[in-house]
């Protein structure tokens, strides 16, 4: 009897989201528990269950819910009556979160850029360096590529390709041109060639534009991998015609594909990169812009919002970036995981037809699955049995798996069993003639 009321007030406790909260609510609705308190990569709900977190705040938390290194220094800044709320003022958060980057992120890869703080949220970054590369070229035009995603404010939705976004949006979507992202159609065809031919030919109706906005890897669109050699031939050709070159580098980057850029390893120099999600570390919102210097043509409070920079975040930030990034060994760690993430994948691959494909870098992956459903019911088993993933892709056909950088290998090899487990029992719920009754 005790169990039926527990059970009830649980049922209970979650109709006050039903009754209040707008519909547009979306995570919840495949993961339908309350959760309360979280350690790392494991979630607890309110009933005490444990769920081992590869969704990681799609991206958020890539150093693990409540890490303590992270909330001892902001403890202990909140209790010190430090500044909560600075506008762009002057601060000492600021100014030590400032130092940190320039010497740990920006010094160590002789990179020169100047820092824009814009509103909390990666779509604010990305408006911001939209709206930089438009007043520098005087053009307006923006390429983006297919499965892009950049965000749901109007200027990133307009270069955001999914269609269930860019249909909510009320109004059409202006100044930009969608290209084929690499591998788009298939190895054999070079997409390069074909964004050169549309931008140079006078007859092609595409306008020059101002810049290109790219992901390394999409994330949302179903974790395509662009190659290092598609992202420097990009490059070349942005610096050929005079066009910016925009990296969106919001979810993959901070450490996700393992070094802290994920365009690192194919050696090029974006004019702009847009950093948001995890670079507070702990899950605190704050986002900015990085330019190369002689593109910072803004004139003062031109581009301003009440939340541009975040004390709190500059906290946990410059904590993060001076714990993890001192130097290359946390790098080498999440390569570590990386392989053994990556490699039992790639068996479960070998093992059931139904997944098509593993892609990924760090530890960013996607599973292609042939078919929405099974990827779905991998979703829906994997949370049954306690795991914590999602879908993605233009028809939310591959399984993304984001676990925080800094998951222990045990709970990573726990993980991984139970993503094996959901696997296993959704084929069998998807087998032809077979009723999921009957399992």
């Amino acid at each position: 009897m005790q169990t039926l009321l527990h059970e009830a007030s649980r049922a209970s406790s979650k109709s006050i989201f039903t009754k209040l909260e707008s519909n547009v609510r979306g995570y919840c609705r495949n993961y339908p528990s309350v959760f309360s308190r979280a350690q790392n990569a494991i979630l607890i709900d309110e009933g005490g269950r444990e769920y081992v977190d590869f969704l990681a705040g799609a991206g958020t938390l890539n150093y693990g819910h409540n890490n303590p290194y992270l909330k001892e220094v902001l403890l202990h800044y909140i209790a010190e009556n430090g500044v909560t709320h600075g506008l762009d003022l002057y601060t000492t958060a600021k100014r030590d979160f400032l130092e940190a980057f320039q010497r740990f992120i920006l010094a160590p890869r002789e990179m020169s850029y100047k820092i824009q703080f814009t509103g909390p949220t990666g779509t604010n970054a990305v408006e911001a360096a939209l709206k930089i590369a438009r007043n520098l070229t005087g053009r307006a035009n923006i390429v983006s590529f297919t499965n892009s995603f950049h965000g749901v404010t109007l200027g990133s939705l307009a270069v955001t390709g999914n269609s269930y976004y860019r249909d909510a949006s009320g109004v059409p979507a202006y100044h930009s041109t969608f290209m084929p992202y690499d591998g788009y159609f298939g190895e054999s065809v070079d997409t390069l060639s074909y964004l050169e031919r549309m931008i140079t030919d006078t007859g092609s109706g595409v306008d020059l534009p101002a810049a290109v906005i790219v992901e390394t890897i999409q994330g949302e669109g179903g974790v395509n991998e662009a190659s290092y050699r598609w992202l420097r031939g990009l490059q070349h050709l942005c610096n050929e015609h005079g066009i910016l070159m925009i990296i969106d580098d919001i979810q993959t980057g901070i450490g996700r594909t393992g070094p802290f850029f994920s365009f690192e390893d194919a050696q090029i120099s974006p004019d702009i990169i847009t950093l948001s999600k995890s670079l507070s570390g702990y899950g605190l919102p704050l986002s900015i812009v990085l330019m190369k210097p002689s593109h910072d043509a803004w004139k003062p409070g031109q581009h301003n919002g009440t939340f541009r920079g975040n004390s709190l975040a500059f906290v946990t930030a410059t904590e993060m970036l001076s714990r993890y990034w001192r130097d290359s060994g946390f790098n080498g760690r999440v390569q570590q995981k990386s392989w053994k993430l990556g490699s039992g994948l790639h068996r479960l691959r070998e093992r059931y037809p139904g997944i098509v494909g593993v892609r990924g870098r760090g530890l960013l992956f996607g599973v292609e699955c042939a078919s929405p459903e099974l990827a779905e019911c991998i979703r829906d088993v994997a949370f049954q049995k306690g795991l914590i993933v999602e879908t993605c892709g233009p028809r939310d056909h591959v399984v993304k798996l984001l676990p925080p950088l800094t998951v222990e290998p045990e709970v990573l090899d726990r993980g991984l069993a139970l993503f094996e487990e959901a696997v296993d029992v959704a084929h069998l719920k998807q087998s032809p003639g077979r009723l999921q009754g009957d399992l």
